[in-house]
């Protein structure tokens, strides 16, 4: 046992000596956690949080606004077609409206807020499964091209081949050779789908494996990684327990970056006629079936328009805000 006058000791209170002994370990202080500093500075970033926000706010109201709002998208009310938003009384009050269709309904009767419902739920999904195929390629190339010296060459120069490729055309020769198989082997609306993704997913990877592999040429020549390889490590458990970690902040950007373009790129298809079918809405198809008859019913074009805007602006503030967030030389600031 320890004898307590060999122990330090530290004045107590009135001046008396009391033994220091050692304290029992506290929980851990969130400043020690890298993701909490993260968070912490990304906080600073308002427009981050603003966009973080409302990314999460038109991500629910996709995905609950079937059961708040349970109206089939595609249900026909010739009766009630035309009609114009409930706010249209506040200066008009001569104006066909109807309280079960708060957002109007179009030439065919069908709800528009549904129609917003429904068209948002399958932007989002195409603009998440089209990131996340760009991600998992540009990812994989960067990785490789940046840690196989022998792959470098190879790798980047396809990489380079397809970033002067025009890419609008490649999309649309893409849809028109694709689409009617895919229809038939999968249905109009799955086929159409796998098709979208695919052809956005192909063709967005390209930034992301240049950034992945600049930071990967850099950690090559980091201690911890020679130190690993002095022992023998191999390339499988090298690349994902030492190289995949230290990227995944570019790769994080990259992602919301890519978010954003597949949601204006799936609505500029379907904008042009070669997105869904007719009957099956996103809010580029929204846009496309609106301006026919645009000057009369400008708030057609309104709803989806700002849905796509507001919504590519939200993720490109949270790019933004990760970025400064996950850059040391800037968190803390």
């Amino acid at each position: 046992m320890t004898d307590a006058a060999s122990e330090p000791t530290r004045p107590g209170p009135g001046g008396t000596a009391r033994p220091l002994r050692p304290e029992p370990p506290a929980v851990r202080d969130a400043a020690t956690n890298p993701w909490g500093d993260v968070w912490r500075q990304f906080r600073t970033h308002k427009g981050a949080l603003l966009g973080l926000g409302f990314l999460v706010f038109v991500t629910l109201f996709c995905l609950l606004g079937p059961w708040l709002w349970p109206v089939s998208p595609g249900a026909l009310d010739v009766r009630n077609k035309d009609l114009r938003p409930v706010y249209h009384l506040l200066w008009d009050g001569s104006a066909r409206v109807s309280w079960s269709h708060p957002l109007g309904s179009d030439q065919l009767g069908r709800d528009l807020l549904a129609q917003l419902i429904a068209g948002g739920r399958v932007s989002l999904a195409v603009g998440w499964t089209a990131m996340l195929i760009a991600m998992l390629i540009g990812t994989l190339v960067g990785v490789l091209a940046g840690y196989f010296r022998w792959l470098d060459g190879i790798l980047m120069r396809f990489t380079d081949l397809v970033l002067a490729l025009p890419i609008l055309p490649l999309l649309l020769v893409m849809m028109l050779l694709f689409r009617d198989p895919l229809r038939a082997t999968f249905g109009p609306a799955t086929g159409i789908f796998i098709l979208i993704v695919t052809v956005i997913g192909a063709t967005s990877w390209m930034q992301t494996a240049r950034i992945v592999r600049g930071d990967v040429l850099a950690l090559k020549e980091r201690e911890f990684v020679l130190a690993a390889r002095s022992i023998g490590t191999p390339a499988r458990r090298m690349i994902p327990r030492h190289i995949l970690p230290n990227v995944l902040s570019p790769i994080m950007v990259s992602a919301t970056l890519g978010l954003a373009s597949a949601i204006i790129t799936e609505s500029a298809l379907s904008f042009l006629g070669l997105g869904f079918p007719s009957d099956f809405p996103t809010w580029g198809k929204l846009l496309f079936d609106s301006t026919d008859r645009m000057a009369d019913f400008p708030e057609r074009v309104l709803w989806p328009g700002l849905a796509i805007s507001l919504t590519v602006l939200s993720v490109n503030y949270i790019g933004d805000g990760l970025r400064d967030a996950l850059d040391p030389r800037i968190r803390g600031r």
